[in-house]
C-alpha cells in the first residue's frame, strides 16, 4: 500500500491549475443513463472515483467508446442491466446516484447500499423517500435497494434534510417522470445547478436549481450531451489553504471564486491576503495567523469538505478557534492524527476547540477519509521533520496528481510503495 512522505518547511509559490470537480462529474456519469446515444464528458478529473463510476455505468450496459486522460465518451444506447453490484458500489457512496436514472430508464433497479468515507451515516433513506414519492416501490433486502416503477409521476416533495446526492437522484428521476415535480428544501450546491444545466441541454425542463426549490416538468426522453466539467471548488480551497499554512504565495487557476466565498472570507479573517480574479484566486501569507471560528453548513455556507483542511490551518493560529461540524457526525476523525503531530485540539459534542501551537512535528499518521488525508498532507507541509501519511488511496479517490501539483509549487513530497 502506498504512502506519502512530506518534508516540512518549504513555502509554496507559483501557480496551480484546478481539475474538474469530482462531485460534479460523478452525477453527470450517472445522468448518461437517462439518455440513449454517445455522451461526451470533458475535463473529468483523473481520480479513482471516476474510474469506479465509469466501470459501474459500463456494468449497466453502456459502452465506453473513449476513456483517456480527462475525456470520456459513453454510448448508453444499450443500457439494459438494472443491477449495480456490491463490489463497485461499496467503495464509493456516489454510486447510489444510478438508482434514480435506472428507475426512470428501465423501470427497475437493484443497487447495493453504498460505501465510501467513514465520516457518518449519510443515510440513503432521503433518496428512497423522494423516489417513493414519485411512485417507485422500494424495499431493502440483503444489503441491496430493490426498486420498481411502471411509470414515475410528478409530485410535490419536501426533503426532511438538505441532501446533495438525494436532490440529484430525485431530480434525475423526475426529469423523465410524467407531469410536474416540485422539490423543496433542495440542496443548492453548484454541482446540483450544473447537473440541471447539463440535463436541460439534453432536453429536460428544470427550473430553480441552485435555490431551495426546484421545479421539473417531465419529458419523455433526453438526448445525449457534450459537457465540460466545472472546476473542483474543494480542490481549489485545499490549495488556497496550503498556500496560507506555508506562508506562501500561490495563484490558483481554473476555479470559480464565487463558489468559495465562505472559505475566502475566513481566510481573510485569519490574516491571509486573498485576491480574486474572474477564474482565479491568489493567496499570500502574511507571516502570522489569527484564530477564526466557523460552522459547517450546506451550501452556500462553509463546506464540510473543507473543515479538516481549515482546522489544520487553525492549529498554527495565535489563539483559540472553535469549529462546529453540523453536516456529518463523524467528521473529526482527523483530530487524533493532528494531535499526534502536536496540535492542541479538544472535542465536545460536535464542536472542536483548537488552541494554536508554535509548530507541528512530523509523525507517522493515517488517513481516515478523503478530506482528512488532504489535511494531514497540509500539516506535513509545515511540520518539523518528515510526515508519513498512510492509506493514501483516500487521496486518490478525489485529488488528481496532488503530489505532482504540490511539488511544482515547491513542496518536498513523494509517494513510496
Amino acid at each position: 500500500m502506498d504512502k506519502i512522505i512530506v518534508e516540512g518547511g518549504h513555502k509554496l509559490n507559483g501557480r496551480v491549475r484546478i481539475s474538474g470537480a469530482k462531485n460534479a462529474v460523478l452525477p453527470i456519469l450517472a445522468a448518461t443513463l437517462l439518455t440513449q446515444g454517445k455522451n461526451e464528458i470533458r475535463e473529468a478529473p483523473k481520480v479513482r472515483d471516476v474510474n469506479t463510476m465509469v466501470r459501474l455505468v459500463k456494468e449497466l450496459g453502456a459502452e465506453v467508446d473513449h476513456f483517456e486522460g480527462d475525456h470520456v465518451v459513453l454510448d448508453t444506447t444499450s443500457v439494459n442491466n438494472p443491477v449495480a453490484p456490491y463490489d463497485l458500489v461499496s467503495t464509493m457512496r456516489a454510486s447510489c446516484l444510478v438508482l434514480g436514472p435506472l428507475l426512470a430508464r428501465l423501470g427497475e433497479a437493484k443497487v447495493s447500499l453504498p460505501g465510501g468515507c467513514a465520516i457518518g451515516a449519510r443515510p440513503i433513506d432521503l433518496h428512497i423517500k423522494g423516489l417513493e414519492a414519485l411512485g417507485a416501490k422500494i424495499r431493502l433486502e440483503e444489503g441491496y435497494v430493490y426498486g420498481t416503477a411502471k411509470k414515475l409521476k410528478g409530485v410535490h416533495h419536501t426533503f426532511d434534510l438538505v441532501t446533495v446526492t438525494g436532490t440529484m437522484n430525485v431530480m434525475m428521476a423526475a426529469a423523465l417522470a410524467e407531469g410536474e415535480t416540485v422539490l423543496c428544501n433542495a440542496a443548492q450546491e453548484p454541482e446540483v445547478k450544473y447537473l440541471a444545466d447539463v440535463l436541460n441541454q439534453s432536453g429536460a425542463k428544470i427550473k430553480g436549481a441552485g435555490t431551495d426549490t426546484i421545479v421539473i416538468q417531465g419529458v419523455t426522453s433526453l438526448k445525449p450531451f457534450d459537457c465540460r466539467i466545472l472546476p473542483d471548488r474543494i480542490e481549489a480551497a485545499t490549495y488556497m489553504i496550503a498556500a496560507a499554512i506555508t506562508d506562501g504565495d500561490v495563484e490558483v487557476l481554473n476555479c470559480v471564486p464565487g463558489h468559495m466565498e465562505p472559505i475566502i472570507d475566513k481566510l481573510r479573517q485569519s490574516g491571509v491576503t486573498v485576491e480574486t480574479g474572474e477564474n482565479s484566486v491568489r493567496v499570500k501569507g502574511n507571516g502570522k495567523l489569527s484564530p477564526v471560528d466557523f460552522t459547517t453548513e450546506p451550501y452556500p455556507g462553509f463546506a464540510t469538505d473543507v473543515q479538516a483542511q481549515f482546522m489544520t490551518l487553525m492549529t498554527l493560529a495565535k489563539g483559540q478557534s472553535k469549529i462546529t461540524e453540523t453536516v456529518f457526525e463523524n467528521r473529526f476523525m482527523h483530530v487524533a492524527e493532528l494531535k499526534r503531530m502536536g496540535a492542541d485540539i479538544s472535542i465536545e459534542g460536535n464542536t472542536a476547540t483548537v488552541n494554536g501551537v508554535d509548530h507541528l512535528s512530523g509523525a507517522p499518521v493515517m488517513a481516515t477519509d478523503l478530506r482528512a488525508s488532504a489535511c494531514l498532507v497540509l500539516a506535513g507541509l509545515v511540520a518539523e521533520r518528515d510526515t508519513v501519511v498512510s492509506r493514501v488511496y483516500h487521496i486518490d479517490r478525489g485529488y488528481q496528481d496532488m503530489e505532482k501539483k504540490l511539488s511544482q509549487l515547491g513542496a518536498a513530497i513523494r509517494r513510496v510503495k
